[in-house]
């Protein structure tokens, strides 16, 4: 944890903003642009990059990924550059709750692997492409994406000690919980041998299951 220097009412400020940010369905608000239907209603429902390429625009699925990921990555660095790190925390934070639980949505929302990575990369920029490596290296050698998404998620507490970053520890093990549990289902699919592999039948048109952007 970085050192708490910011006033408690702007701390309060800075989460309830970020959260704010971070619930924008930016996957619902483009597909609708596009008239390209409701994403709850196609595929999985999830309204992450992933389940956007479902459409078959893959244009749609990038920016939704772009966008999802700069949610966080906005929120930390505004808040960096207003207030402290430990806003910056805050702020990484409640952007992703706000990915996970939209209030506009009725509190259902992606599974923030996308917005996780954004958060990462804003907080501490090695760390972060550090886990979009290990993301990479793992899809390329089990072809599962939902694998590739928590063992990315897994890392990120190991390459924090590598790069000297401890004091985010307590976050990234928050997050990193949070990402998991979202995943509960893909991780019952593993289990069972079931979890669709990338490039085949059961994954999205670009070969990506739905691990959640």
């Amino acid at each position: 944890m970085p050192e708490i220097t910011t006033d408690q009412s702007l701390l309060i400020l800075t989460a309830v903003l970020a959260y704010l940010l971070g619930s924008i369905p930016f996957g619902i608000v483009i597909t609708r642009a596009l008239g390209l239907g409701d994403l709850r209603r196609i595929g999985s429902g999830n309204i992450g990059a992933t389940n956007v390429l479902r459409t078959g625009n893959k244009g749609a699925a990038l920016a939704t990924l772009v966008l999802d990921a700069a949610k966080g990555g906005i929120a930390v660095l505004v808040a960096r550059a207003l207030l402290a790190e430990d806003a910056a925390q805050v702020a990484g934070l409640a952007a992703f709750l706000g990915h996970l639980f939209p209030v506009w949505l009725g509190f259902k929302g992606g599974k923030g692997v996308a917005t996780f990575l954004g958060t990462l990369i804003a907080l501490a920029w090695p760390v972060g492409l550090a886990a979009c490596a290990t993301w990479a290296v793992v899809a390329a050698i089990t072809r599962t994406s939902s694998v590739a998404a928590l063992m990315s998620a897994a890392s990120v507490s190991g390459w924090l000690f590598f790069f000297g970053e401890g004091r985010m520890l307590f976050l990234v093990v928050i997050l990193t919980i949070l990402v998991y549990i979202r995943h509960a289902a893909n991780l019952r699919r593993i289990k069972a041998g079931t979890e669709p592999k990338i490039g085949r039948k059961g994954t999205t048109e670009a070969g990506v299951t739905d691990a959640g952007a």
